[in-house]
């Protein structure tokens, strides 16, 4: 059987030198959290040693991109091409897809034992290094290729150049080590020899650092692993001259941050109802002073109303007595005038008391109405800088740096993205890039001046799908047409349904304006 498997992987590494492409099966559909988005920038590294045509070495351990186009891998995995490159090719196997690559050294350093490949043809997700403190017992979980699994597993040479996704472990934090001048992790996540050069993760799928080593465990002592730390990894890479993206926010689960972000939107809701019930208090309150300054006003009035009849009634009679006065004195001229005026007044009189208010509840209830304007808004339009609120966010892979935006009423951003209205007058846009395994909804409020970046960070297939729905997307740029915004907005809507329940990775900001 040992002949027989030592011919098969003979006869594939040849196919490999010739077109590192034979494939024959896809990768396992990975699961949906970050271990599995993790997953997807892991890769066995193969090394196949060719003399004359005839193979005469193979090797294989594991890796990681740190960039879409390089990996990062234990220097004895790959030691043979250093020291043989023109007898030794490497091979760049991901974990999903249907071919394998070939690989070019361009950096190693055997002290740290680290390795930097670049290959091409295909672009990976880099995964993040978490520069943040860690405790013992705090979890840890390994992803590779362990070869014990590979050789209990595989049925010929060709399944260790098969796309397949990494064997996952989980264990915790042991403590730091020295490891022959090396500042190493010891953890208790089970590795083997082919977990080589494989990543060490935090729950949220951040690098802790790059597995190297494990005890011996003889007379059935327990084993442990050694992982080299990333303040050596670090400077490696940028000693090979390659960025290393990291974060250091505190890991928060999926779990607890749904579980927040559940009281928050009952804090809000408890807030809006006190809000609601003291601004109906207070309406009320506003009322009855109202209608208690509308009853003295009308009661005052007819008053008034009723004085002035009685005053311009006894003008009358003084008036109209004194007409009768002139009248027995013969003086006819002033006799006419003083009755005249009499008249009028007693005329006056009564259509000053008719025409008094009157008491009419409807209308007194109606002029005490108080009109309650609604809260002013603050003006969440413009240029805005907007900082990462970590109380509300989930942070993974991504940088936390400001982000700015500018935004104007009809939802074009920064002069060149079109966001779509959504149902609670936010704008949203949804991101589906060719070169990225990650769909990112953006979303901004301009009410509460909240801007966030919620990602999901999808395999292969389902990458697939989002292009084809985004390629129905027809607006490319800002728009002031609104057929064309809410077309925008049923399509957006079509994708978002298409994505899983849950989030990968949430970024909330908290905005004000520029300047």
């Amino acid at each position: 059987m040992a002949l027989y498997l030592a011919r098969q992987i003979r006869t594939a590494a040849v196919s490999l030198i010739v077109t590192l492409a034979a494939m024959l099966a896809l990768a396992a559909p990975a699961r949906a959290d970050d271990i599995s988005a993790a997953g997807r920038g892991v890769v066995r590294v193969v090394t196949i040693a060719v003399v004359e045509g005839e193979v005469v070495g193979f090797g294989h351990g594991s890796g990681f991109a740190v960039a879409p186009n390089r990996v990062i891998t234990n220097a004895h995995v790959v030691e043979a091409a250093e020291r043989y490159p023109g007898d030794v090719m490497i091979g760049v196997v991901p974990s999903e897809g249907d071919k394998s690559y070939q690989g070019r050294l361009i950096a190693i350093d055997a002290d740290r034992d680290l390795a930097l490949i670049e290959f091409g043809g295909i672009r990976l997700p880099a995964l993040t290094f978490y520069n943040g403190p860690m405790g013992e017992g705090d979890a840890m979980i390994a992803l590779g290729y362990p070869g014990n699994v590979d050789l209990a597993t595989a049925r010929s040479a060709a399944d260790f150049i098969t796309p397949l996704s990494p064997v996952r472990s989980q264990g915790v934090f042991s403590g730091r080590r020295n490891l022959q001048g090396v500042n190493v992790l010891l953890h208790t996540a089970g590795i083997a020899r082919g977990n080589s050069g494989g990543p060490l993760l935090d729950p949220c799928g951040r690098v802790l650092g790059v597995n190297s080593a494990i005890t011996r465990a003889d007379d059935g002592d327990a084993s442990f692993g050694f992982a080299i730390g990333n303040d050596e990894v670090a400077a490696f890479l940028r000693e090979a001259g390659q960025a290393m993206p990291a974060n250091g926010v505190a890991c928060t689960s999926i779990a607890d941050r749904l579980a927040q972000d559940r009281s928050e939107a009952e804090r809000t809701r408890a807030a809006d109802e006190a809000r609601a019930r003291e601004a109906a208090a207070k309406a009320a309150a506003d009322r009855e002073s109202a209608l208690d300054r509308a009853l003295v006003d009308n009661f005052a009035m007819r008053e008034n109303f009723i004085a002035a009849a009685m005053l311009l009634l006894v003008l009358g009679a003084m008036a109209l007595g004194a007409a009768a006065f002139f009248h027995t004195s013969g003086k006819r001229r002033e006799t006419i005038w003083a009755a005249s005026g009499g008249g009028a007044l007693v005329l006056a009189a009564l259509i000053t008391f008719f025409t008094r208010p009157a008491f009419d509840a409807k209308a007194i209830e109606s002029a005490a109405r108080v009109a309650i304007p609604p809260a002013a808004q603050p003006g969440g339009l413009g240029k805005m800088i907007c900082t990462i609120d970590p109380a509300r966010s989930r942070v993974t892979v991504s940088s936390t740096q400001d982000v700015n935006i500018d935004i104007n009423a009809d939802g074009c951003v920064n002069g060149r993205t079109q966001y779509a209205e959504t149902g609670q007058q936010n704008w949203q846009r949804i991101l589906v890039p060719d070169d990225e395994q990650t769909v990112s909804v953006l979303e901004y409020a301009p009410g509460t001046r909240t801007y966030s970046t919620t990602r999901y960070l999808l395999p292969a297939s389902q990458m697939a799908d989002a292009r084809k729905l985004r390629s129905e997307v027809k607006i490319k740029a800002c728009s002031t047409d609104q057929a064309a915004r809410a077309d925008l907005a049923s399509r957006q809507q079509t994708i978002r349904t298409a994505l899983p329940q849950v989030f990968n990775e949430r970024l909330v900001y908290s905005c004000k304006p520029a300047g």
